[in-house]
């Protein structure tokens, strides 16, 4: 069997969409909420995460507790 890193064919399936496919596709997973899309929105936090200041993460983090509580 061969060694599939999910995270990779995730950011290969979308390393050719441009902005708007790439909101659209966000705004779907959210929309309906299916359990599928998680991975791949793991990979975009991940991605946002590690190439975000110090400040905007501090922003993100505020954001996260206060819809977490």
């Amino acid at each position: 069997m061969q060694n599939i890193s999910i995270r990779q064919y995730i950011i290969d399936s979308f390393k050719d969409d441009n902005e708007n496919e790439i909101k659209e596709s966000i705004e779907d997973s959210v929309k309906e909420g299916l359990e599928e899309a998680l991975p791949g929105l793991g990979v975009f936090m991940e991605i946002i995460w590690k190439n975000s200041s110090d400040k905007l993460k501090k922003e993100l983090l505020d954001i996260l507790k206060t819809h977490l509580n």
